[in-house]
């Protein structure tokens, strides 16, 4: 299932939605003029965070800053272009009831969180993470608490079945968050599972669900 559109309008321009957005297209570009080595560089590395060493090609900042730096970094087209989809169709609703400065910090939050538990599943790895979809994970938990029976516009696939339905929100990320589930936990202590942190998905989802009710009962 691939969300194209929901059907939850705002009333406030979502300016840090579109400026994260905008952020993570700049870093793609000049991450395209570097090649892997910035990667190499940028990227999140479990063995270098929990051992507090720099394996060659050193890194411009200190590595346990390197999961900030590794939220705005992406593999490929396919990668950014889908990550960017789900926090445009997401992260207005989530900044505009959190408000634009909390957001900001739930955003940033919920990729330390996602880091975190990738991190914790195997930290002698030292396969660079990048990708903001740990943090944009959050924003879909917290959208899910606040907005479950949203419409969105969503277009499914099953083999020669392709259609545009219009689902509810907790049905389409229940969905999503089950995947996670199902293809992170039999690479629980392995290498990422394709290529994909799915335990960086899981605990930025989790944070965010957590992160939405603690800042709802406050406000």
């Amino acid at each position: 299932m691939i969300p194209l559109k929901d059907e939850n309008p705002t009333y406030t321009f979502p300016c840090v939605t579109i400026g994260i957005i905008i952020l993570n297209l700049l870093f793609f570009l000049y991450q395209l003029s570097w090649g892997k080595g910035l990667i190499l560089r940028l990227g999140a590395i479990p063995y270098e965070i929990t051992n507090g060493v720099d394996i060659f090609p050193l890194s411009p900042i200190p590595v346990r800053l390197t999961p900030f730096t590794s939220m705005f970094m992406h593999a490929g087209l396919l990668h950014i272009g889908g990550n960017m989809l789900y926090l445009w169709i997401f992260g207005d609703n989530v900044e505009e009831g959190l408000g634009h400065l909390r957001f900001i910090f739930f955003y940033l939050g919920c990729g330390l969180a996602a880091d975190g538990l990738q991190i914790l599943t195997n930290p002698a790895s030292q396969v660079p993470m990048i990708g903001a979809s740990g943090a944009i994970a959050g924003v879909l938990g917290a959208y899910l608490v606040r907005f479950p029976r949203a419409r969105v516009l969503t277009l499914v696939i099953f083999g020669f079945f392709i259609r545009l339905v219009r689902v509810p929100a907790f049905l389409l990320l229940g969905f999503w968050f089950f995947i996670q589930l199902l293809n992170g936990i039999p690479n629980l202590g392995g290498r990422f599972g394709g290529g994909v942190a799915w335990f960086a998905h899981i605990g930025g989802f989790t944070a965010g669900l957590i992160g939405a009710k603690l800042l709802r009962k406050r406000g």
